[in-house]
């Protein structure tokens, strides 16, 4: 197999401190924002992703705080690849006992883009290959492969023949919060609902309202955000502790240090409703999860039997058809929605998220501005309202 990488030989996310942030399509430049403000240094965009320095302060905090960051990645090491055999060679040399044990799990996923390699799924299985082999040379026992709660998550990337192998530090994709234990058809994604928070401007000056709350996604992102609540309250263990420089003291403190920033959420600032009384139901058993959760009222009834919402944030997803398969009647639900905001939301200001972008037509009214949100494969759009 070759010589293997000694203990002293550092990995290259070590050398320089720079990590890999995944995030989803249009959201870069948002997501860079947030980094900065959680310590990351020398941060630059690239597409889907956000390259980044950290000591490990920063990375602890950015790990356990980022709300919209999909995954974040420390490269191990960046090597010239043009085929399976010397994947398989290259990822033998790393000494992998310095990041786990037969005792732990582990997985691989792959990507491959303009490369020889061209298959990801194989290219993940040289990978795992090649470990497994390494620890059944050395101790003649193998480590279990686990791809759904493994103990180690490894990325491989190969691009124009140039493959990065990266420990993911979440330990999972981050958008798992760990609040939603119900879910109805069709829900939106935790990451995408606290950018629609974040692009709305919401400060928590003004009173915020979903009438389309379903299991309550969009209202707890808001929760989250003006309560300083970070997204991973819920996680109980991280990629980061592999790590061979991880500081638990370090990471203890750190977590200490962000959970006593957390405030409690005034009574009647945030609140939603659903026509749909299982949606309520389950958006009442996932918020009341967080901190100050029960502040958030809900209620059970259509939009159309709201009085009015005067001087509000209003912020949305009505049910857009495209996974529901309800085309023509999410057409006129919309535009029904948009006489509603017309007639009784004076004073206030809306953001609708449309998972298809044709059903801004329907609204019948003016957007002020017009935001392209790509998710879950749908291309959606954010569309803001000033209704005067």
């Amino acid at each position: 197999m070759g010589t293997i990488l000694s203990i002293t030989t550092m990995f290259a996310y070590q050398k320089n401190r720079y990590f890999f942030a995944q995030i989803g399509d249009g959201l870069e430049e948002l997501g860079a924002e947030e980094l900065v403000s959680l310590g990351a240094k020398d941060v630059k965009t690239a597409y889907r992703g956000i390259s980044f320095k950290a000591d490990n302060k920063a990375l602890y905090r950015i790990t356990y705080s980022t709300k919209l960051c999909a995954r974040i990645l420390a490269p191990l090491i960046t090597f010239d690849c043009h085929s399976n055999k010397y994947l398989y060679k290259t990822t033998g040399n790393i000494n992998w006992s310095d990041l786990f044990s037969l005792q732990d799990t582990f997985a691989v996923f792959a990507s491959v883009a303009n490369s020889k390699i061209s298959h990801s799924r194989h290219a993940s299985l040289v990978v795992k290959d090649a470990i497994v082999d390494q620890f059944r040379d050395k101790t003649g026992k193998r480590p279990n492969v686990d791809s759904r709660e493994p103990d180690i998550l490894l990325h491989l990337r190969v691009e124009k023949n140039k493959a990065t192998i990266s420990l993911d530090v979440s330990g999972g994709a981050l958008h798992r919060r760990g609040y939603r234990q119900e879910t109805v058809e069709a829900p939106m994604q935790e990451t995408l609902a606290a950018a629609i928070i974040q692009l709305s401007g919401w400060d928590g000056t003004q009173k915020l309202y979903d009438p389309f709350c379903g299991s309550g996604t969009l209202l707890a992102e808001a929760l989250l955000k003006y309560c300083h609540i970070p997204a991973s309250f819920f996680r109980s263990r991280f990629g980061f502790e592999k790590l061979p420089d991880f500081e638990a003291r370090l990471w203890k403190e750190t977590k200490k240090q962000i959970n006593g920033n957390i405030i409690e959420l005034p009574k009647d600032l945030i609140s939603g409703s659903d026509k749909a009384k299982k949606a309520i139901s389950g958006a009442k058993k996932n918020i009341n999860q967080l901190p100050s959760g029960n502040m958030i009222e809900m209620f059970n009834k259509p939009f159309q039997e709201i009085p009015e919402l005067k001087d509000h944030l209003i912020i949305c997803n009505p049910p857009y058809g495209v996974r529901l398969g309800q085309e023509e009647e999410a057409a006129m639900l919309v535009k029904e929605f948009g006489d509603f905001l017309k007639r009784r939301c004076t004073g206030s200001t809306a953001f609708l998220y449309l998972g298809k972008r044709e059903l801004l037509k329907s609204v019948g009214l003016k957007p002020a501005s017009k935001k392209p949100l790509k998710t879950g494969g749908l291309d959606g759009v954010l569309a803001k309202y000033e209704l005067y």
